[in-house]
């Protein structure tokens, strides 16, 4: 018991990010526990898991603990069941996991639903994805192997740490490749993003200069010495000059947004649910549902209010586009582990393809019919220029874009 104890310490270190949350590799000593030890001693490390999730708060230390507690004393009642007839055989070895996965699983979705309100069916259809089943399985076979080898001998325990520390460099090795790739593609989307910007400015300046020189000498005619007919070309000629170097003014604006920031910090709750608030006759048009999670914690930015609503107005409105009837729009607002502040938008839409996924930050690039293509070029910019970061995360199931900014320093 206290072996494993030590364990559920130690791969609760380590998570595995699927697509809206984290697992550790807990699940691994836990699903042993509860094959091998009686209801109190796996009670007593289904408890355990709370001194890992000390860290992160009161009600993560608490929700997880009670919740890894009951589970695990559930499965082990189980087990005694069919340890009446001798040791246990495969069967009923996965039975005893299957309980455990099935237990925790609605132990998570109901401790989710308290604490975020978000209804179990959202909860499950954003959170219970092909990734977190193969998360799940690959537990409960690392799981099933441990309790075979952990027979109480000094090589039964050699072993059971091998398998333990296998799964870690497994994870660590996955995890690192999932960050290099997500890295990569940041990295990608910012090359494109500045070779467009530098290209839209050098030839916005260009046309600027040009302009300039017509309307020079379009000032310099004197309308009183035309007639009528030559007067009106060229007062229309130099209303049409000036209305496009307006238009050009603000293209370069677009290209590399000019952040003014505020001198207060900007509160990422209220910019969001004013911004959402904007969206929903758009919403109601196409009668899509808008649901906020809002973090219950103060989410402070550095930042110009007004480019930053523009960003989130801009996700939204693709959002709902890309929802269908009767479909949903959900933003989260939260605070990474690192102290970094996010916000994201996800839809129930079919998401980006891997073809078009490459260029979604490039300029006059839509997947609407009607759409400019400069929305999420100029969100990147923005963003960017906050010195933070816009991502794409989605599939099938819809699209995910997340903004990650730094937090307010004084």
């Amino acid at each position: 018991m206290l072996y494993l104890v030590l364990a559920v310490v130690v791969l609760s270190s380590i998570d595995v990010r699927i697509e809206r949350g984290r697992l550790n590799l807990a699940s691994i000593a836990l699903g042993t526990a509860a094959i091998l030890l009686n209801p109190v001693d796996a009670t007593l490390v289904g408890l355990s898991l709370g001194i890992s999730m000390a860290r992160r708060g009161l009600w993560p230390l608490l929700g997880n603990s009670v919740m890894a507690a009951a589970y695990e004393c559930l499965s082990a009642l189980i087990a005694t069941n069919f340890r009446v007839s001798g040791a246990l055989t495969l069967g009923p070895r996965i039975l005893v996991l299957i309980a455990v996965n099935i237990a925790g699983w609605v132990l998570i979705a109901l401790g989710l639903s308290l604490r975020t309100g978000e209804s179990i069916l959202s909860i499950v259809r954003h959170n219970f994805t092909p990734p977190f089943y193969a998360a799940y399985a690959y537990f409960a076979l690392a799981a099933l192997l441990t309790s075979y080898v952990l027979d109480g001998s000094l090589l039964g325990y050699l072993l059971a740490t091998i398998v333990f520390v296998l799964a870690l460099a497994l994870t660590d090795t996955i995890a690192g490749r999932r960050v290099r790739r997500v890295l990569e593609s940041e990295l990608s989307d910012a090359d494109r993003h500045l070779f467009h910007s530098r290209a839209v400015e050098r030839v916005v300046h260009n046309l600027r200069n040009h302009m300039a020189t017509a309307i020079g000498y379009l000032k310099e005619i004197d309308p009183r010495r035309l007639d009528p007919i030559d007067r009106e070309a060229i007062e229309t000629a130099t209303a049409a000059a000036n209305d496009a170097v307006t238009v050009l003014r603000t293209l370069s604006q677009g290209a590399t947004p000019r952040v003014s920031y505020a001198a207060e910090p900007i509160e990422l709750n209220e910019l969001v649910s004013r911004a959402l608030g904007m969206a929903r006759p758009r919403a109601r048009s196409k009668e899509v549902e808008l649901g906020l999670r809002e973090s219950p914690e103060a989410v402070k930015v550095r930042a110009d209010p007004l480019l930053l609503r523009e960003v989130i107005t801009n996700l939204i409105n693709n959002a709902i586009d890309a929802a269908p009837a009767h479909g949903h729009v959900e933003l989260t607002t939260g605070r990474r582990n690192n102290g970094w502040l996010f916000f994201s938008v996800a839809d129930n839409g079919p998401g980006v393809s891997d073809d078009n996924r490459h260029h979604l930050f490039e300029p006059h690039f839509t997947t609407k019919e009607t759409g400019t293509g400069l929305g999420l070029f100029m969100s990147y910019g923005i963003v960017r220029e906050h010195q933070g970061q816009l991502t794409y995360n989605g599939s099938s199931r819809g699209a995910v874009f997340t903004v990650t900014l730094p937090p307010f320093t004084g």
